[in-house]
């Protein structure tokens, strides 16, 4: 990891649910309210009253206690960790479904899977307004089920990771018209797909059994090969691997959900990412998990693959690339910078094994 700032690691065990979030709550005590104060500040920016944002939060807790209660548990315990409010830790890992009440134009992550010598691979770019940097951890969860690594931000029970059964899972939000926050958040429902699955089977079947009220693309990796699934109110959608590749920027690819699509919060900027990786691509296989990485980044004049803070702006329009990902499962190991592409190789990389 690069020196550019004190990036928090946790190592969390627990032998149920609620122990895991404890102990979460109780080492993020000094850092967590200031992540529910930035959230509340950007849910405020978007237009999301503090009226909508709560009663998106009970319908959320609703479901959670009907669908997997132990989850509930969890966040109550992060919250009694931290100090916070439960409703603001379910705002927390419910941050997609708020940020789907507003309709601001976004700049977001890319996602490329390979097969490499036999081998498959997940890169990613995560980005995320500049103002949360301070904001996000890596971390490594014994609890429940598998094991899993990866990147999180501050009281939100996963984002991207690789399992010890050798399940590797990237994350990009997309935009539906009916999305709204109701249903299992996409950020626990990584942390249920990491814990709980050993294989794309698993997790296709886990994921069709969870009530989806908002949209997102899980882009999964494991011993047999990649998908991208499009989640969202109009369904669940596998985009399968094609000549050992997927590749996810932020639109729908099934005709489907595509048909009520937001299309104002990302395009042309996605469609454009996502052109310009099959361009390089087509050029070119990489030959190295680490040659990966050169599929995202962005000369002059090109879609921002590499997203880099125009810090003119104002507060929730300044995107960056806040970390660069490897995902190797049949390693079980996550590779992640703190920092963009362009940074790879001469920034250190914190090497994660599940």
């Amino acid at each position: 990891m690069t020196e550019k700032t004190s990036r928090i690691h946790l190592d969390l065990h627990g032998a149920t649910r609620r122990e895991l979030g404890l102990a979460r709550g109780t080492a993020l005590r000094g850092t967590l309210p200031a992540a529910v104060e930035q959230y509340t500040e950007l849910f405020r920016m978007i237009e999301v009253s503090p009226e909508r944002e709560q009663a998106g939060v009970e319908r959320i807790l609703a479901t959670l206690t009907a669908w997997r209660p132990e989850l509930v548990e969890e966040l109550t315990g992060i919250a009694e960790g931290a100090g916070v409010p439960l409703a603001a830790v379910v705002a927390l890992n419910a941050r997609t479904e708020i940020l789907a009440l507003g309709n601001r134009a976004a700049h977001e992550c890319s996602t490329v899977t390979a097969e490499i010598d036999g081998h498959r691979f997940g890169v990613q770019t995560w980005d995320w307004h500049i103002e949360f940097d301070e904001l996000w951890h890596t971390h490594a969860v014994s609890g429940p089920g598998y094991r899993y690594a990866g990147l999180t931000e501050q009281g939100i029970i996963s984002k991207i990771g690789v399992n010890e059964a050798g399940l590797g899972l990237h994350f990009n939000i997309l935009g539906h018209a009916d999305d709204r926050p109701e249903g299992v958040p996409m950020h626990v429902l990584s942390g249920v797909v990491l814990s709980e699955c050993a294989t794309i089977a698993e997790a296709l079947e886990l994921i069709r059994s969870a009530p989806i009220t908002s949209s997102s693309a899980f882009t999964m990796v494991d011993a047999s090969g990649a998908v991208s699934v499009e989640m969202s109110p109009a369904g669940v959608f596998p985009i399968p691997e094609i000549a050992g590749s997927v590749q996810r920027t932020n639109h729908f690819q099934h005709e489907t959900p595509l048909g009520a699509q937001k299309t104002e919060l990302y395009e042309p900027d996605s469609s454009e990412r996502l052109a310009l990786v099959r361009e390089r691509l087509a050029a070119g296989f990489p030959d190295a998990p680490d040659a990966m990485v050169r599929l995202l980044l962005s000369g002059e004049g090109q879609p921002p693959l590499t997203c880099v803070p125009d810090m003119t702006k104002a507060f929730g329009e300044r995107w960056a690339t806040l970390a660069t990902i490897i995902t190797d499962p049949d390693a079980r190991t996550i590779r992640i910078l703190d920092g963009m592409p362009p940074e790879a190789e001469t920034g250190e990389w914190r090497v994660l094994t599940a």
